[in-house]
């Protein structure tokens, strides 16, 4: 019973829709009485705090950058009738009938939840209940037969030798793996993995890698990406890279920083664990050409500096809406607990330093390491960091592919279409479509 509240969907899906229209149903129930001068005042003033609240609220978050982006607007009207809708309602708790308290107090219920929902939605990062909530579920998934590592690869792009065979799904496969840290003994939490139509047939080809990190916090689901994914797959006959959605955070909920450090070795965790794992246990093709280091905003950050420190093991990077550095919104935190108090070496984990370093050794350093960033045209936040980042990788020699998805800040529909934007990219580069 709990799996299954859990997994309830709460971006689309029935739920959001049953919640705003049961809101609606009992803000109506609360309405129809006798309009008394007391309950009358009482509910204005109540509304009209309720609303202040909420304005007060966003205003100051935007102000003080206390959730590192700029709110979305989406976020004010919900929580600004959320908090009016809670305010009428106390105010029938303390007037009316035994009955109208009852929908009073189912009401406060009712409107909390739907606009939990509603602001969640605006977001656009937490698909389930277990998301929201931070808890990861599992579910374990067998890799098809025939899945092991092929020392081949096919010569040429992929997409010119391969035909979909009769029988292929229409959809991917996706699923949750356990991958041992070995080597970096972090507490990272279930990877999750998609596995494209093309993978699910008898004698699949090799195909590209593509390790992916979240958000922070995040988690690891995969649903929203997969979702993407088999859009683009079906468009190219079942085609796409294998995807691992690792876990660069762990479960503690403190920012690791991408390194080994004070919170655990998450960068060997996400550069020697995860990858050896892949290059053992699935069916991708033998060649750091076709592998891709990748994630959005704190992972899409992390992709750089780890695409910058092994630039012969990820010859490609996609960077969805960086930031300019791990922790730019709580810099003492990471230096303190991440860093052990090293300011120096807080400055040397950072991209920017890591590529220039690099890239005053050896002229050539990243020569054919390919960078894709993307940015939402309205980030007002994390948008010049991403440009930034995107010069700065210019300059140390990497090819970069800077893409600014129109009419989306950091959050929201920034995460999909800036997805879209990204492999419609990617793909010319792996080899399953033609373009590059």
């Amino acid at each position: 019973m709990m799996r299954e509240l859990l997994d309830i969907q709460i971006i689309g899906g029935a739920l959001p829709w049953i919640l705003t229209l049961a809101s609606l149903a009992l803000l109506i129930a609360l309405l129809i009485r006798r309009p008394t001068r007391g309950w009358v005042i009482g509910s204005l003033i109540a509304v009209a705090a309720g609303v202040a609240a909420a304005t007060a609220v966003f205003v100051w978050a935007n102000v003080t950058g206390y959730f590192e982006i700029q709110l979305p607007n989406a976020v004010l009207g919900w929580t600004a009738a959320t908090f009016a809708g809670i305010g009428l309602a106390v105010v029938c708790l303390w007037r009316g009938r035994w009955w109208q308290r009852t929908i009073a107090a189912g009401a406060i219920v009712a409107f909390a939840l739907t606009g939990t929902v509603q602001v969640n939605a605006a977001f656009g990062l937490n698909p389930t209940v277990a998301d929201l909530l931070g808890v990861t579920v599992t579910q374990p998934i067998s890799l098809p037969s025939g899945h092991t590592v092929r020392p081949e690869h096919a010569s040429g792009p992929l997409y010119l030798t391969w035909r979909a065979p009769a029988g292929m799904p229409a959809q991917g496969q996706t699923g949750t793996i356990d991958i041992p840290a070995t080597a970096s003994h972090f507490p990272a939490r279930p990877a999750s993995i998609y596995l494209p139509p093309a993978a699910l047939v008898a004698h699949a080809p090799a195909l590209p890698l593509v390790v992916f990190m979240k958000g922070f916090p995040g988690t690891t689901n995969i649903q929203l990406l997969a979702g993407v994914i088999d859009g683009i797959a079906a468009r190219h006959h079942g085609l796409a890279p294998i995807i691992l959605v690792a876990d660069q955070v762990g479960p503690s909920g403190m920012d690791p920083g991408c390194v080994d450090g004070g919170r655990g070795n998450a960068e060997t965790y996400i550069a020697t664990d995860v990858f050896d794992w892949a290059r053992t246990h699935l069916n991708i093709i033998q060649n750091p050409r076709y592998w891709t280091i990748a994630g959005y905003s704190n992972g899409a950050t992390c992709a750089l500096k780890i695409a910058a420190q092994y630039p012969k093991v990820f010859r490609t990077v996609f960077a969805e809406s960086p930031e300019l550095y791990l922790g730019t919104h709580y810099a003492p935190d990471m230096i303190r607990n991440v860093f052990h108090g090293s300011r120096a070496a807080w400055q040397a984990a950072k991209p920017a330093t890591i590529m220039r370093e690099n890239a005053h050794l050896h002229r050539h350093f990243y020569r054919g390491l390919y960078a894709i960033v993307t940015t939402g045209a309205l980030d007002t936040v994390y948008g010049p960091q991403s440009r930034a980042l995107a010069r700065d990788a210019q300059h140390a020699g990497m090819f970069v592919r800077l893409t600014v998805v129109p009419g989306v800040t950091h959050v929201g529909a920034n995460y999909v279409d800036g997805l879209a934007a990204g492999f419609a990219l990617l793909y010319p580069r792996l080899g399953l479509a033609p373009g590059l």
